[in-house]
């Protein structure tokens, strides 16, 4: 019987530069954010990763989410790339990679310095808090993340 990885083996491409995303927001490294090895900890990569999508979904020029509507994150894959140290800020970066009915696939990355540190892909899904299963995007929000810079296509 012959089992197929759900993961690619595959080590990460090249490299992206903030200048490929579109939506870019920033952090500010705390000593706390730390661990004993003196560099920020994996987990805290993806408190900022969190961040950059919250922003890039909730900080639009239109209300994506509609009433009774909310975002959950189905899927995250980070690739570590470089630590990242304490002090300084981070910058992330964010792009709508291709619109579904319900979801969306976003790439990320985090950079310091100028340099990636992590790169990720994630999947949301907009819910309907009440029946807590997904809920298409309105034609408003499905229009504006078609035209959504950085957005390659739609699937």
């Amino acid at each position: 019987m012959s089992q197929t990885s759900l993961i690619s083996n595959s080590p990460p491409g090249p490299a992206p530069k903030l200048s490929d995303f579109t939506h870019i927001a920033r952090e500010k490294l705390r000593y706390g954010d730390t661990d004993r090895q003196g560099h920020v900890n994996n987990a805290v990569f993806v408190t900022f990763l969190e961040t950059g999508r919250v922003e890039l979904l909730l900080n639009s020029e239109v209300d994506l989410c509609g009433p009774d509507g909310a975002f959950v994150l189905a899927r995250l894959l980070v690739d570590y790339r470089r630590e990242m140290i304490w002090p300084g800020e981070i910058e992330i970066g964010a792009n709508v990679e291709s619109v579904g009915r319900s979801s969306l696939r976003i790439s990320q990355a985090l950079f310091q310095r100028d340099v990636c540190v992590a790169t990720a892909e994630s999947i949301v899904v907009l819910t309907d808090v009440t029946t807590r299963r997904s809920k298409p995007f309105s034609d408003e929000a499905r229009a504006y993340l078609m035209r959504a810079p950085g957005k390659m296509n739609q699937s």
